[in-house]
């Protein structure tokens, strides 16, 4: 029988839209240098090599060049190996496991944490076990959670509502609306990490008390960064303990990989009991494990590196505004900067990386709004002054030649 379905021109025309609407996405091939951060080579698609700066990596504070996080790592594949084994309930369970939950959960000041693959993973299998186990729960999320929280809420197929974007008034007034005899749970983000403004945790604390809902606090692009320990924005704010459910990743600001929750004793071994997306995955290799926890625990200890980290991102903004250059609204360690069409936003980004061996990735639809799309600049401690002094001045020519508007952000 023939087949009536042409498969390959199905896929064919799904890429052929992304090209025509001007998102379609070529990942740079980089190899970091160790021990350089931030520099690394690129290799060209004819296989030349030119070395460029990385001025778009979540790797934040550059822990993952760290000697203490590569110097735990090598021990443990020395000790232990290459993987763990399988997953967690069957042989994958190492004593690095352990060890990294325990010191997550003291990071948080929680009783207990369970590791995940990523952070995607973790708010996936997190979120959607607690529509499972709460009976009837009403989710309420902000519009602008990550795609893992939605999925995670989605997947736990509960009765849900959006609030609009960090608006306590709106989000007070679904809470009124719902049945006061159902089980809440508000689930939100700390930092937001396409325009870096920042949660009223705090607010949001006070209105789940209030209408009696759990909170649920994704901190992944907080974790590390803020804090006098590195435990995140609700440690800065003096809130930390009255968060019921903090989610972290240890792929950014730790500087290696994977995901966690960390929480009440019962509610994290409730999680594990049931999360599909723990208990069906091989658990993270010891060396993984070994490196997170040596980074997590240096950070602890190293408030200087988030001072300096804070400094070189406030420069950063004040360089593109003196440059006239439309840099966005930021609360944070992140700088955006506007431009609006995704054509002219990869135009600019290919010329940085091309011509002027600036690394920064084009931010266009579905990761942003269409009209929004920008340049997403993260400076680390190790972005000097001398790279910055190239990147204004290579900024500044391309918006005038790529003819960018340089309107406010806010226009």
């Amino acid at each position: 029988m023939d087949v009536a379905v042409d498969y390959k021109a199905a896929f064919r025309s799904a890429l052929d839209q992304v090209h025509a609407e001007g998102r379609y996405r070529v990942f740079a091939d980089l190899k970091r240098h160790r021990g350089d951060f931030p520099r690394a080579t690129w290799t060209r698609g004819d296989g030349a090599q030119n070395d460029v700066i990385v001025w778009c990596s979540n790797d934040y504070l550059g822990q993952g060049q760290n000697p203490v996080v590569t110097d735990a790592m090598h021990a443990a594949i020395e000790e232990a190996g290459s993987g763990s084994g399988g997953t967690r309930n069957i042989s994958g369970t190492t004593h690095y496991h352990v060890e990294l939950e325990a010191e997550l959960a003291d990071l948080h000041g929680k009783a207990a944490a369970l590791l995940f693959t990523s952070g995607f993973v973790a708010n996936e299998g997190a979120l959607a076990t607690l529509a499972k186990v709460l009976k009837g729960l009403i989710v309420f999320s902000d519009e602008l959670n990550h795609a893992s929280m939605i999925a995670g809420i989605r997947n736990g197929g509960c009765e849900r509502h959006v609030f609009r974007h960090n608006d306590l008034q709106h989000l007070e007034e679904l809470l009124a609306a719902a049945d006061p005899r159902a089980p809440k749970l508000i689930a939100f983000e700390s930092v937001y990490s396409m325009d870096g403004d920042v949660s009223d945790i705090a607010g949001t604390i006070a209105l789940a008390k209030k209408y009696g809902a759990m909170t649920y606090l994704d901190e992944v692009h907080a974790v590390g960064l803020y804090g006098e320990r590195g435990g995140g924005v609700a440690e800065r704010d003096g809130v930390m303990g009255e968060v019921d459910i903090i989610e972290g990743t240890l792929g950014k600001a730790f500087g290696v990989m994977g995901g966690y929750i960390a929480g009440d004793a019962d509610v994290v071994d409730a999680i594990r009991s049931y999360a599909s997306g723990f208990i069906f995955t091989t658990s993270i290799p010891p060396a993984l494990a070994a490196g997170a926890m040596a980074s997590v625990r240096w950070l602890k200890q190293h408030n200087e590196i988030r001072i300096r980290h804070q400094e070189r991102a406030a420069t950063l903004k004040r360089r593109f505004q003196e440059a006239g250059l439309p840099v966005m609204e930021s609360d944070t360690h992140i700088v955006p900067v506007f431009v609006g069409d995704p054509v002219r936003c990869k135009m600019v980004s290919d010329m940085l990386l091309e011509e002027h061996g600036v690394y920064v990735q084009p931010i266009n639809y579905p990761t942003v709004p269409r009209g929004t799309e920008r340049l997403r600049f993260t400076p680390t401690p190790f972005h000097t002054d001398e790279m910055m002094d190239k990147l204004v001045a290579a900024m500044d020519n391309l918006w005038s030649q790529c003819n960018v508007a340089r309107r406010p952000a806010a226009a």
